[in-house]
Order: structure tokens, then C-alpha cells, then sequence
């Protein structure tokens, strides 16, 4: 496996891996920081429906959209996981914090640009604090678990 391969092997796996463990702990989370219960689409879910509408002219099925809202969110992982490790290879400043700076620059960018942008959120001053520290430690995580992952597989796959 060349070495690039290997990167981005190491970088997508981590990706997929950081993504379960960030819902894992949100699962765990949500109530702590006063999340849950709300009744509209997470953005994962109005991001599906949005590239159903652009490529096929309609939304997804309400029996489907769980299950596009995961695929969107996996999908997003690996490929951040993908751009991390690349990056990280290139720039090892990248992974300052153990992937954490990563994450949070990941959280900020996701949760206060690209999803009030296409509108499937609120602009960051129409969110609560509370929501803001739930997506900062979500994205956290993420970013921990993401830079655990691509070392450990990095070794692995040397």
C-alpha cells in the first residue's frame, strides 16, 4: 500500500470511527447540555433532502430520512477524516490538541457557516449558548477520536 493509500485509509477509517463516537456521545451528552426533544430535522437530515432535490427533484421519504441523515453524516466524517489525515501528513501542526483544535475548527465552520448558509439551522446568534458548547464538545470528540484513529491505523499500517 503506498504511502498516500495508506493516509488516506488511516484518514477515512478515522473519519467513519470519529463520527460513531460523536453520536455516541451526543447519545450520552444531549441531556446535560438541554438537547433533545425537538421535533425538527437535525441539518444532516435537510442536507440529504437537499441533494436529493438537486439531483433527482424531490425530498427524501419520511421513511428514509433517519437513515439519509446518517449517510450524510458518515459521509461528511470520512471525508473530513480523509482531509484531516492529508493535511496532518503535510502539516503535522494540524493535529495540535490531539485532533481536538481540528474539531472545533470543524464545529465552527459546519455548525456557524455552511449549515445557516444552505439553511438547514439557525445562523449562529439565533442559536442558544448551550446549543453552541453541545456542537463545541460534539465536535471535540470528534476531533479526538478522529486523531486517535489515524495514529493508531498509521502504526498498524506501516
Amino acid at each position: 500500500m503506498t504511502s498516500i493509500a495508506r493516509t488516506l485509509a488511516a484518514g477515512i477509517a478515522g473519519g467513519l470511527v470519529a463520527s460513531l463516537a460523536m453520536n455516541l456521545f451526543q447519545g450520552m451528552a444531549a441531556p446535560a447540555f438541554g438537547q433533545g426533544g425537538s421535533n425538527d430535522d437535525p441539518a444532516t437530515v435537510k442536507a440529504a433532502d437537499s441533494a436529493k432535490q438537486l439531483v433527482i427533484g424531490d425530498a427524501v421519504t419520511q421513511k428514509h430520512r433517519e437513515t439519509a441523515g446518517s449517510v450524510v453524516h458518515y459521509v461528511t466524517g470520512a471525508a473530513l477524516g480523509a482531509g484531516y489525515a492529508l493535511a496532518a501528513r503535510r502539516w503535522p501542526q494540524t493535529t495540535t490538541g490531539f485532533g481536538i483544535a481540528y474539531g472545533l475548527g470543524v464545529a465552527t465552520l459546519l455548525d456557524d457557516a455552511v449549515v445557516p448558509a444552505f439553511g438547514w439551522g439557525p445562523a449562529p446568534t439565533d442559536t442558544p449558548p448551550a446549543t453552541h458548547a453541545y456542537g463545541l464538545a460534539s465536535h471535540a470528540v470528534f476531533g479526538l477520536a478522529l486523531e486517535a484513529t489515524r495514529r493508531g491505523l498509521d502504526a498498524v499500517l506501516d
